[in-house]
């Protein structure tokens, strides 16, 4: 689905993401971790178009996306959400998840003129389709509910309900467990399974929970300093030596000599 090659991101001096090749296969649920720092944030930014890369390619589908901007990138079917959700509060979630689909007829000022039956028809299916992807995210007590008053967990949630509005491809979640309580955050994941499994979407997802981490994606890449540094199953990435020194700073023989 997604083949990132050599890629680089420089601010001045100071190098983010410093030759980062990686794939993401298509049907996977792919986690991407690292310690703070590592270009995590950065690579995503630049795959999703928010930022231009130095160098390298991005390729979706065999088709060289690199540099792209969102909106183009989102007609293709990537999209990413973010670790702060951006919704928009003074609207009800339902009217949230209905703004996402785009060339809706009532956004032209001819339409509203002499198409008001096409905008009411139009206006009817999305309601629908908004209602569905609340109920299949167990959020449908929500739907009228300002955005902006429901909970941090809850608005990852509509989030990825955004995701379910449009004919998504690839998604990339940004710390989607970020805040969540754990009651939550098994909600979220098991809609992530159920749109894997039973929608087929490809997921790529940074996040710190390794047991989050571990229940669902299957590979693990992880990152350190702006590269890719391993790649595995979730027991293959906890027991490599050069991820444990990543993280904490010490091999796992200096560890075992410190009696740790």
């Amino acid at each position: 689905m997604i083949r990132v090659e050599n890629l680089h991101k420089h601010f001045g001096g100071f190098h983010a993401v410093d030759g980062a090749s990686l794939t993401i296969e298509t049907g996977s649920i792919t986690g991407l971790v690292g310690p703070n720092g590592a270009g995590k944030t950065t690579l995503f930014n630049v795959i999703a178009g928010v930022l231009p890369p130095t160098s390298g390619r991005v390729i979706m589908d065999g088709e060289d996306i690199t540099g792209l901007p969102p909106h183009e990138l989102f007609h293709k079917g990537l999209l990413r959400t973010f670790q702060i959700a951006h919704e928009f509060s003074s609207m009800s979630c339902r009217e949230n998840l209905m703004m996402v689909p785009p060339a809706q007829s009532g956004e032209t000022i001819w339409n509203t003129w002499f198409g008001r039956k096409r905008i009411a028809d139009e206006e009817r299916a999305l309601r629908a389709k908004a209602d569905e992807v609340l109920e299949f995210l167990t959020i449908e007590h929500l739907a009228d509910h300002p955005a902006g008053a429901v909970s941090g967990g809850q608005k990852k949630l509509l989030e990825l309900g955004r995701t379910m509005m449009v004919d998504a491809k690839v998604v990339f979640l940004d710390e989607v467990g970020a805040g969540v309580n754990r009651t939550l955050l098994n909600t979220i994941g098991d809609a992530i399974v159920r749109l894997n499994k039973e929608r087929g979407y490809t997921f790529c997802m940074i996040e710190h929970d390794m047991d989050f981490i571990g229940r669902l994606c299957d590979p693990v890449i992880v990152m350190a300093e702006g590269h890719v540094l391993a790649e595995g199953t979730i027991d293959e990435i906890k027991a490599n030596e050069q991820v444990i020194e990543a993280y904490l700073g010490t091999g796992l023989k200096n560890k075992e000599v410190a009696g740790a």
